[in-house]
């Protein structure tokens, strides 16, 4: 819905146009219906943005919730940039920096003195911008907006970043948790809500750009 909005804003009609991570469908699906030709492709079934993508020439490439994962991302933009017709516009959205401020610091306080990776890197806008820049794109524009979700426990938290695919995807994601470790997390996320509900707070990252 929030890429609907900025493509009606910025008044962009694509002919051609490269969707990922459109788990809904809803983004293809209003494109298809205003005349655009949606070749739609998930991480999922093969679709590496690390990789020269076998096509291009498209008006319009917007990736949802998937860069944020990817090991190179100055070259998953270059790829991007490179599949675009000149003149086209890249819109892509994904977990920033400031998210899940609330499970960094119970994993924090849970790991001890033994602190482990749990969530991977994010990117900043500050970072975004430059990323945007260092890869060629003209007119770059970079923002942030905050989403707060409230959770009844830690491991409905949990539940639903597995089910976003936003999860530990590290290489080395550090040891397990012990039960203890696993109980004081539970325990620490309970205390800090309200209501029965903790709130978490998501920070959705959007990078648009052009190529000239």
């Amino acid at each position: 819905e929030d890429v609907l909005e900025r493509l009606a804003f910025l008044r962009v009609e694509a002919s051609t146009a490269l969707v990922t991570g459109d788990f809904t469908g809803t983004l293809s699906q209003a494109l298809v219906a205003s005349g655009s030709t949606v070749q739609q492709v998930e991480p999922a079934h093969g679709f590496v943005e690390e990789m020269p993508y076998p096509q291009g020439g498209f008006d319009l490439i917007a990736s949802l919730g998937t860069l944020d994962t990817v090991n190179d991302l100055p070259g998953a933009l270059i790829h991007m940039r490179k599949a675009l017709a000149p003149g086209g516009l890249l819109l892509a959205s994904f977990m920033g920096a400031g998210s899940l401020t609330m499970l960094r610091s119970i994993m924090l306080a849970a790991d001890s003195d033994r602190p482990a990776p749990r969530v991977h890197p994010q990117v900043d806008v500050r970072a975004g911008a430059q990323l945007l820049q260092r890869t060629g794109f003209a007119d770059p524009v970079v923002d942030m907006r905050s989403l707060d979700v409230g959770f009844r426990s830690l491991d409905r938290l949990v539940g639903d970043l597995r089910a976003q695919g936003l999860s530990n995807v590290l290489a080395d994601p550090g040891p397990p948790l012990s039960r203890q470790m696993r109980d004081h997390a539970l325990t620490a996320f309970a205390e800090a809500g309200e209501d029965g509900r903790t709130v978490e707070r998501f920070e959705i990252l959007t990078l648009s750009g052009w190529k000239r």
